[in-house]
């Protein structure tokens, strides 16, 4: 029986802690310094927000970790010495490990600003960071303004929590319109719009550069490169997180940005295995990105690794690229791949589809030549994850995709459809005469 030690209680620690103890009667060490128990990070915003309390965000009762055998510690590990199997705790406590998991996550990003690391600037990842924005913004009386530097998910999510309080927000985009070295240039402006009309301040094409310090150490307005000087209380830097590996820059494992892995998900030293935020793809996995941050790949490699740590060695496969979030009030899928205007190739060609009055559009790439489907984005309809990774796979073309579109649409039952509109703008644009038709998606997955 090994004892298997996993550094990370986040959704990539505990999904393989709990696979493990499906399989196996191995022990099972899960250690944190960031909370005593496993909760949902993206639900923190909600706790702030009002909309439940942080024990509504621990998908397990306390006593579940006893009862499934798995030992929590509250600690931070310091070093780890890789040649005699032990970690070294910030307490000076020890523990020894015959299997090392490193499921770190990710802090957020810093690039050197003046007054960076004032009182009141913070970034919006962990649970402290949730704490320190309470005392940092608790309501508009203390917290007159805030200033948001970084215009990915996490700062959009950011500025929902300080509106809802009716704090007022400035929000710092670098780029010259928000998020378009990812979303194509009809979506990213839609959010534009959608930002502006939730009445927070969107400055584009705009960066930081330093923030102003008060008489107590306390930041009091921000610079940026336009030569504005904003007046504020709080600062939030969301642009962007990387891998939380700095402790084990002398441990003898091999590190680019994040962990390095293999496709078993093991580094360069035995026995050691990283999975998660801070793991790094040695080498790439067809499109997908060395690192990925999200979620779901998070839990897929804690799935993964268990079969290989309790004796059936697996590779990490993620399939096709999804993803979910929200921009305030717009929901957002993305399936496949349907890339920026900046970064996409020669072949891919989109098909934008976009409500005249509501938020409300999709997007899908496909290769102008055979016109296979490469994609889709959309924001404001739901999609059924399942039809579009198997069209994905079965290389379908975009025709097939829009011929049997409704069978796609996973929206509550009464919301209006719209893909007669949606079908008929493509018909128009690239001289096609398909008639959107409805099977039933049970029955194309029975076929499977």
């Amino acid at each position: 029986m090994d004892h298997i030690v996993i550094i990370g209680n986040g959704v990539s620690g505990v999904t393989l802690a709990r696979h493990i103890r499906k399989l196996s009667d191995n022990k099972i060490t899960l250690i944190s310094a960031e909370s005593n128990y496993f909760f949902s990070r993206t639900a923190l915003m909600y706790v702030y927000m009002g909309h439940m309390k942080f024990k509504h965000t621990q998908p397990y009762e306390n006593w579940f970790w006893k009862k499934n055998r798995i030992d929590l510690v509250n600690g931070y590990v310091e070093t780890i010495q890789t040649k005699n199997k032990k970690l070294v705790l910030a307490d000076g406590s020890s523990i020894s490990y015959d299997k090392l998991v490193i499921a770190t996550g990710s802090k957020p990003n810093k690039f050197g600003w003046t007054g960076q690391d004032l009182k009141g600037v913070q970034g919006l990842y962990s649970k402290q960071d949730l704490e320190l924005l309470e005392k940092n913004a608790p309501n508009n009386t203390t917290c007159k303004r805030a200033v948001i530097v970084g215009g990915g998910l996490i700062g959009i999510e950011m500025a929902e929590m300080l509106r809802s309080r009716d704090i007022p927000v400035t929000f710092l985009v670098r780029e010259k319109s928000f998020w378009n070295g990812v979303l194509p240039a009809g979506e990213s402006t839609m959010i534009n719009e959608h930002i502006l009309e939730h009445h927070i301040d969107l400055r584009l094409d705009t960066n930081l550069e330093e923030i102003l310090a008060d008489e107590n150490g306390r930041a009091r307005a921000v610079v940026t490169d336009k030569g504005d000087t904003i007046e504020c209380s709080v600062v939030g830097l969301t642009a962007g997180v990387t891998p939380n590996i700095d402790f084990l820059k002398e441990s003898g494992i091999k590190l680019g940005k994040g962990v390095k892995v293999n496709r078993f998900l093991e580094t360069n030293v035995k026995d050691v295995y990283a999975i998660g935020d801070c793991a790094e793809q040695h080498e790439g996995i067809g499109s997908r990105r060395p690192i990925e941050a999200v979620w779901y790949t998070g839990r897929m490699m804690g799935e993964t690794l268990a079969q290989t740590l309790c004796g059936k060695s697996r590779e990490y496969n993620p399939g096709h690229w999804f993803n979910s979030a929200k921009f305030l009030d717009i929901e957002y899928q993305t399936y496949g791949w349907v890339f920026s205007e900046g970064s996409k190739e020669d072949y891919e060609h989109h098909f934008h589809w976009r409500h005249p009055k509501e938020k409300i559009c999709i997007t899908i790439a496909f290769h102008k030549d055979t016109m296979k489907l490469l994609g889709i984005n959309t924001f404001g309809i739901r999609m059924r994850h399942e039809i579009f990774d198997q069209w994905l796979t079965e290389n379908q073309d975009v025709d097939h995709v829009m011929t049997y579109l409704k069978d796609a649409n996973f929206d509550p039952e009464f919301y209006k459809l719209y893909e007669d509109e949606i079908v008929a703008k493509y018909n128009a644009e690239f001289d096609k005469h398909i008639c959107a038709k409805k099977k039933s998606w049970k029955r194309i997955f029975s076929k499977a």
